[in-house]
């Protein structure tokens, strides 16, 4: 494990918290009229993050299965070639479109229980997994570095924690500023109803750029 793979994870995982599950559902939560529920909202966070680290978990054991036939080199490759994929994908997005993000509040709104919010958290998930390729990108590189289950676990985890910062960072805000801080929540909320499929290619392009960069260097440099 080095440090320059460490790094690459990080950027991919701050990347990912940029996601309709991962920030802007828990902005929304925080802007619910009425009295914060502390309760939900951890409910809410730690759901989609057990969720992820075990989406996380199943891919990397499809992936080692495949790795471990594949010659080093050659799963640098593959690598490679999954970063170049999504910086071209990026530039497929239009941002002017703007995502659905009506349907996401009506739930909020409507179910105020630890329940179904945990249910939101999952579906939430579950919707996102067709564009979660920046953490698709993350666990192609955790499988090409020859890395021990221990270590594996131990990056999805720091992954998956460090992809609901920006969240708890904003929580915490939200605690100590009380209502001051609404207004930058709004302008947050309503930049990403209005950019947020352009903000989408940015992430994948980024991403792609990490997940090659990451592959060239032990290719050719390392």
């Amino acid at each position: 494990m080095t440090l320059g793979l460490v790094a690459a994870l990080a950027g991919l995982a701050l990347l990912d918290s940029t996601s309709v599950g991962t920030l802007f559902i828990p902005i929304w939560l925080m802007l619910t009229p009425g009295r914060l529920k502390l309760g939900g909202f951890g409910v809410y966070l730690g759901t989609i993050t057990v969720f992820y680290y075990g989406v996380g978990v199943l891919i990397v054991l499809g992936a080692s299965q495949v790795i471990d036939h594949l010659d080093s080199k050659i799963a640098l490759w593959v690598q490679l070639v999954i970063g170049v994929f999504l910086f071209v994908v990026s530039f497929r997005f239009d941002g002017k479109k703007k995502p659905d993000t009506g349907k996401w509040r009506e739930r909020i709104n409507a179910n105020g229980s630890a329940a179904a919010l945990a249910g939101i958290a999952v579906l939430a998930g579950v919707v996102e997994l067709a564009t979660m390729l920046p953490y698709l990108g993350a666990i192609g590189m955790m499988s090409a570095a020859d890395l021990g289950p221990a270590q594996i676990g131990l990056l999805l985890a720091g992954y998956c924690l460090v992809m609901i910062v920006p969240a708890v960072v904003l929580l915490g805000g939200r605690l100590a500023l009380q209502r001051r801080i609404e207004p930058l929540l709004t302008r947050i909320s309503t930049w990403f109803a209005e950019k947020g499929a352009g903000m989408t290619g940015w992430i994948l392009g980024i991403a792609g750029f990490l997940v090659a960069r990451d592959a060239i260097a032990r290719l050719f440099f390392l």
